[in-house]
């Protein structure tokens, strides 16, 4: 089974956990990722800001791309990439902003981290032990882009979103209720102001720990990197302990397949994560997959 793909400019850098995992557990379950070739970063940090027609020519060159490819579908990890994508398929509907040297016309689907995980969910279940993660309370962090804007991304209820709880509670682990689910953990203003930053992310983490959870998982490397990088630094300025591992989804689903820590990459992140990895070796349950 294959599937078009768009790594992202993170993915191929500061978020190789977030990649290695991914393709450990694809590989694990049989899909094959078919990557644009020649893809370039779509601009969703910053080319909104400087010049419209430039944020939708570089997501448009590779849609563009990946329909030469004969892609219908691309898998795209990163919140921040996938709204750019979807926003480009509804804007060069409007005449204003057609390219001149293209015929696109925005069909590719784009496919975000939760959905494919969702349908995939049947595979994945055949290649787990859902005990390796009993007992274990997780908060589900949708964070402020995966399922926001409603009207654009029509992806769950922007409000109240469960599909990511769905897929935790299918591998075996516990979702907690609780208010900070799809609040913004400050997301790119953590390079130019890092006390919002810290702020938003201290109230996420303060709400995870009242509510019970022992890991937050998530689906954007952002909220990751903000959430598990910026932790001490948190943890300093505000005087609390939380010592809060922040998970990926793929990572999760790694540990209840039974493969190792080390090729999800868990290793490689600033908070401790042995109080969610050595859980299924307390149930003596792990066993690597080879198929």
């Amino acid at each position: 089974m294959k599937l078009g793909y768009y790594p992202g400019c993170a993915l191929e850098g500061s978020s190789k956990d977030y990649s290695m995992s991914l393709a450990r557990v694809f590989k694990e379950i049989g899909l094959e990722l078919e990557p644009i070739k020649d893809w370039n970063c779509c601009g969703a940090s910053a080319a909104h800001s400087t010049n419209h027609k430039l944020a939708l020519a570089l997501p448009y060159r590779n849609l563009a791309m990946a329909t030469e490819q004969g892609l219908t579908e691309l898998f795209v990890p990163c919140p921040f990439c996938s709204k750019t994508l979807i926003n480009t398929n509804q804007e060069i509907q409007d005449a204003r902003y057609k390219m001149q040297d293209g015929n696109y016309d925005g069909t590719v689907k784009i496919i975000n981290s939760v959905d494919i995980f969702t349908r995939l969910m049947d595979k994945i279940q055949s290649k787990i032990d859902p005990a390796r993660l009993k007992g274990l309370k997780v908060a589900c962090y949708y964070g402020c882009l995966l399922v926001r804007p409603p009207k654009l991304l029509k992806y769950d209820d922007p409000e109240q979103p469960t599909s990511m709880d769905e897929v935790v509670k299918k591998l075996g682990a516990e979702p907690v209720d609780w208010e900070f689910k799809i609040e913004c953990c400050g997301g790119g203003f953590t390079v130019c102001n890092e006390d919002a930053v810290l702020e938003l992310s201290n109230k996420t983490l303060e709400d995870a720990q009242e509510n019970g959870a022992q890991a937050i998982i998530v689906a954007c490397q952002m909220c990751q990197i903000n959430l598990d990088m910026r932790q001490k630094a948190i943890e300093k300025k505000y005087g609390v302990s939380y010592n809060m591992p922040i998970i990926y989804l793929p990572q999760l689903i790694g540990l209840a397949m039974g493969i190792e820590p080390k090729e999800l990459g868990l290793n490689l992140h600033f908070v401790d994560t042995s109080s969610v990895v050595s859980r299924p070796a307390e149930a003596g349950q792990r066993t690597t997959h080879n198929k």
